[in-house]
């Protein structure tokens, strides 16, 4: 098991540095959409359609990565006493998350998603 893990860091780090991406525009959507509770607001990486050499990919060879930018947290979720816990993730964060799930939002044709902090699979260090 830990090998296998070990393999996907690795081939995440690979997809990291040989990927050139487009990092998200953060329209107004901040002003317009605060999560509650637990809930990020992200929105992902584009992939970049023009290879090193100049070359141009259709859409559907340009994987979407799943690297997201944290645009917006909420307070974070409470316990039982009611006190709250506090998020993993802060706004500025690159983020790992999951292919699917979520929920997505579309503001001004730019897509956003929404998780619970618990979803987001880890923070890319730089």
């Amino acid at each position: 098991w830990l090998k296998h893990f070990g393999t996907q860091i690795c081939h995440l780090c690979s997809l990291i540095s040989t990927h050139t991406l487009t990092k998200p525009k953060m329209a107004g959507i901040t002003k317009r959409f605060t999560p509650l509770l637990d809930r990020v607001l992200v929105q992902k990486f584009k992939p970049e359609a023009k290879t090193a050499s100049g070359l141009f990919l259709p859409e559907s060879a340009a994987k979407a990565p799943n690297y997201a930018t944290v645009l917006a947290v909420g307070p974070g979720g409470r316990t039982r006493d009611g006190d709250i816990l506090p998020m993993n993730v802060k706004v500025g964060d690159k983020v790992v998350v999951p292919e699917y799930g979520g929920m997505t939002l579309k503001f001004e044709d730019e897509e956003f998603q929404v998780f619970r902090d618990a979803d987001i699979m880890g923070i890319l260090n730089e």
